[in-house]
């Protein structure tokens, strides 16, 4: 971090503010022994691997029940990336076992992409409530929920269902 340092010379206050402001903050506990820690990094690499399949599947489940099929050209449209790449990712939810395509018709999910969509939706709209319960603006809360969604464990959906139902 480059700090500039102003012209004239600083009063004992200033110095020790400005070491304040550049001292690490202390952590509460020592670090946890390596195969804990470890699990915590495993699981948040397992959630990035998996958020994208759920954002597909959930999205492909949201524009059937909206019109009856859901085409590559909407699935990139709202997910903002080219037809390319979505193209590639309904090949890999295709041999996952997640969707089924059909030739000049959309994509379906499968029994398997149903569940994987609907356990989705229920811990984005369990995250996105949670945090209106904060007041959070609906806004901000659809779009962190769609980040917070994946990395959520079931322990901590049941902490916020909880937590939502005492202040009710």
């Amino acid at each position: 971090m480059n700090v500039q340092m102003p012209a004239h010379s600083l009063t004992d206050e200033e110095e020790r503010v400005l070491a304040l402001k550049n001292r690490p903050v202390p952590r509460e506990k020592p670090l946890p022994d390596a195969e804990i820690h470890s699990e915590g990094f495993r699981q948040t690499r397992e959630a990035r691997r998996s958020a994208l399949v759920e954002d597909y599947v959930e999205l492909i489940a949201d524009l059937i029940e909206d019109g009856n099929e859901a085409r590559q050209v909407d699935i990139a449209a709202r997910l903002g990336v080219a037809q390319p790449t979505v193209a590639k990712m309904l090949t890999r939810l295709c041999a996952d076992g997640l969707v089924s395509r059909k030739p000049y018709r959309g994509v379906f999910l499968t029994d398997a992409g149903r569940k994987v969509a609907e356990e989705s939706r229920i811990r984005h709209q369990t995250v996105e409530a949670f945090l209106r319960s904060l007041g959070v603006s609906a806004e901000t809360a659809r779009i962190d929920a769609e980040g917070i969604e994946h990395h959520v464990s079931a322990e901590t959906l049941e902490a916020f269902r909880k937590a939502m139902t005492a202040t009710r």
